[in-house]
């Protein structure tokens, strides 16, 4: 099989369990539809662009998102510290990527703790930690469509990155936030 992993910057267990399984490209730039030609699967972990409906439909169920959050809440930027702000569940989502930003089908998902001594910054080291765990046990599973898509649920909760009006203190403790 042929991988495209789109990402800000290439994470180097993930390009090596990509690569056990066939061969893999990284991408952090925005891209087009002509760069699809031959690639089997997509997938999408911290990547900054939104994706074209034309590359959504030319390979439909066939790009799948890395997502830091228990979707359909926290969809869009700084997941993380929307869910302690706002107190929704804490969790990782594998899903689908469609026409929306993150509100594809989910794959699946696993919720999260944290105690109230984590700050921001180990949660965040935890969900990247929890997510990747979640890609590896589902990926095969994923890739031979033995997984159901299910739609997400409720309405869920959306923000943008300028909805971060303040400057975030990655060191806080959640219990703090």
């Amino acid at each position: 099989m042929k991988f495209l992993l789109l990402s800000e910057k290439p994470d180097k267990d993930i390009l090596k369990f990509l690569s056990q399984r066939g061969s893999v490209n990284f991408i952090k730039e925005k891209i087009d539809e002509n760069t699809l030609i031959n690639y089997d699967w997509i997938i999408s972990f911290g990547y900054r662009h939104i994706l074209s409906k034309q590359i959504v439909s030319v390979m439909k169920n066939k790009i799948i998102n890395l997502h830091i959050s228990y979707l359909p809440y926290n969809r869009g930027a700084d997941p993380n510290y929307w869910s302690f702000k706002e107190n929704t569940p804490k969790g990782v989502s594998i899903h689908f990527i469609d026409e929306g930003i993150d509100t594809g089908s989910i794959l699946v998902q696993r919720l999260c703790t944290f105690s109230e001594e984590d700050t921001l910054k180990s949660s965040y080291n935890k969900l990247i930690k929890y997510i990747k765990e979640l890609f590896y046990e589902n990926f095969d599973k994923i890739t031979e469509g033995l997984i159901i898509p299910k739609p997400q649920l409720g309405k869920g909760t959306f923000h943008k990155k300028t909805d971060l009006k303040e400057t975030i203190n990655y060191n806080i403790k959640i219990s703090k936030i």
